[in-house]
């Protein structure tokens, strides 16, 4: 059973916050993961976002609360209350087992809301004090991209939203399909920045690039030890000339470039195998358990045993027809029973004015 994600809108919101989880979780990708995810829009029919558009076939407020996922994008203006009936809405769909993320400014709807209290949550980094001093219950931290907290996730202003969605992503379906879907939006190299995040850092997009033909090379031998003089062998270029590329092409220096695919790799043999550390060090490059730890420990925020322990995909196995999966069971049995009313929607239409 998919599991189902609803945006909720309300009118003057801006349109980039508002595309990012269409984009990601609204487009039919049953060739990444199947099922992928049932998508629904709630709000008025008269709410407007970007100032030129309007949902057309949007479900109620109401209907957040059967959904698995709310996604709340940024509001109007932070220096009003955000609307009440879409507090309350959020707040409900919060009690009936909904995970709850926003995007930007989105987090003033969920402080309002209740939800951040005691909680580190971050938003855009404009108004990252106005939340403080609005909610001081609220831990405000501005320099993240994006704070996990289990049920409430929050993201930072405009594009992090799209990293927090390609984080859900990852939680849901695994690092395989995250690197994959982020590939297909062209999205940059991993941001780094000192964030712990568990988005694997996606492989450079692209043909039009000097470096176009080695890192394909330098991916597929991972396992086998290289130097800068090697990749710079390989592409038949000197180490300097090399070096300048790589800076152009993924924002790093070869060696840091070719330590994110091994972190990379090794996320996902974490996550797709049973191997030992030490076998995922070897098959990765990484030498010894302890060099990978070391690495890993400092580029995710966490080591490789707990990362495997939170992301590691159950296997698939064939359900009774009417017997949903354990986390939907759960999901239906904290919603009362409302995810019969998923089946009967029709589909989104944007219409433009």
């Amino acid at each position: 059973m998919p599991r189902t994600v609803a945006v909720a809108i309300s009118d003057g919101i801006p349109i980039l916050e508002v595309a990012a989880p269409c984009e990601v979780f609204g487009v039919n990708r049953v060739d990444l993961a199947d099922p992928w995810y049932d998508f629904m829009v709630c709000g008025s029919d008269s709410a407007r976002f970007g100032g030129w558009f309007r949902p057309e076939g949007a479900r109620s407020l109401d209907e957040l609360a059967t959904a698995h996922t709310v996604i709340i994008p940024a509001c109007r203006d932070v220096a009003e209350e955000p609307p009440a009936e879409l507090v309350e809405a959020v707040r409900a769909a919060h009690d009936a087992g909904a995970r709850i993320v926003s995007i930007c400014t989105g987090s003033f709807v969920l402080a309002a809301a209740g939800l951040l209290d005691g909680r580190r949550a971050t938003t855009h980094w404009i108004h990252a004090d106005l939340l403080a001093a609005r909610y001081p219950g609220v831990t405000v931290d501005a320099d993240v991209l994006y704070v996990d907290e289990g049920d409430v996730l929050t993201s930072a202003g405009k594009s992090a939203g799209i990293d927090l969605c390609l984080h859900l992503v990852r939680l849901d379906h695994g690092a395989a399909v995250a690197n994959a879907l982020a590939r297909r939006l062209v999205m940059p190299p991993h941001r780094d920045g000192g964030q712990a995040q568990f988005v694997a850092p996606p492989a450079v997009s692209g043909q039009d690039h000097p470096l176009a033909d080695l890192l394909p090379w330098v991916t597929a031998r991972l396992d086998e030890p290289m130097t800068v003089v090697d990749l710079a062998r390989r592409a038949n270029m000197s180490t300097r000339t090399l070096s300048r590329h790589f800076n152009a092409v993924t924002g790093k220096t070869p060696l840091q470039w070719l330590l994110s695919q091994r972190i990379n790799q090794a996320q996902e043999l974490l996550e797709t195998t049973d191997q030992s550390i030490e076998q995922i060090a070897a098959q990765t490059g990484m030498g010894t358990a302890g060099t990978l730890r070391r690495h890993f420990n400092r580029m995710v925020g966490v080591s490789p045993d707990t990362y495997r322990r939170t992301f590691k995909a159950e296997p698939l196995v064939p359900e009774a027809e009417d017997e949903p999966a354990d986390g939907e069971a759960e999901f239906a049995r904290r919603s009362g029973g409302r995810a019969e009313l998923l089946a009967r929607r029709r589909p989104l239409e944007l219409i433009c004015h």
